[in-house]
């Protein structure tokens, strides 16, 4: 009767491994260098899609802007530059604001479990918490974005426009 309970609790040993693909894909993804990479790669081309729009955005100034014309081209086009740097922005600020706030969620939670709370409400605390802290975030992020926008735009505007004066005194 006994072996027979023993042999009820133990786990069987014949259980199938992994398949080798996903066990190559976990060995690969828990490398620190494999983060490092995908960090590097997503900010390539980031960078790479920005230069180019960047580039076409004054080809596009220089093929409206005569020496004559109104500032509408010049404003148009800073407007463009100044959402293309402040959406940069918010993506690289989205990229050091994210691991911040697992640890400072982590953090909250884990000291609402050490005070004792029952697990209905830790579970409850937890999804208010992480509305709270998403919305702040956000709202930040929107905040940075906004003003690197506005400060590009009006910089880019002023540069468009002293180009512009430039070439025009030197016909």
């Amino acid at each position: 009767m006994e072996q027979e309970q023993q042999a009820a609790t133990q786990k069987p040993t014949s259980s199938t491994p992994p398949p080798s693909s996903y066990t190559l894909f976990l060995t690969i993804m828990s490398k620190r260098r494999t983060w490092v990479f995908l960090f590097v790669l997503v900010y390539a081309i980031l960078l790479s899609s920005s230069w180019n729009s960047l580039k076409s955005i004054l080809s596009w100034y220089q093929r409206q802007a005569q020496p004559s014309s109104s500032g509408w081209p010049a404003l148009y086009a800073s407007v463009l530059l100044g959402a293309v740097f402040g959406v940069l922005s918010m993506i690289a600020a989205l990229a050091v604001a994210v691991p911040a706030t697992l640890v400072t969620w982590i953090t909250i939670v884990v000291l609402l479990a050490f005070f004792g709370k029952p697990k209905r409400t830790l579970v409850l605390e937890g999804r208010k918490i992480t509305r709270e802290i998403a919305g702040f975030v956000f709202k930040i992020l929107l905040k940075e974005g906004n003003l690197v926008a506005a400060v590009c735009a009006v910089l880019g505007y002023f540069a468009l426009v002293r180009k512009n004066s430039g070439e025009s005194l030197s016909d």
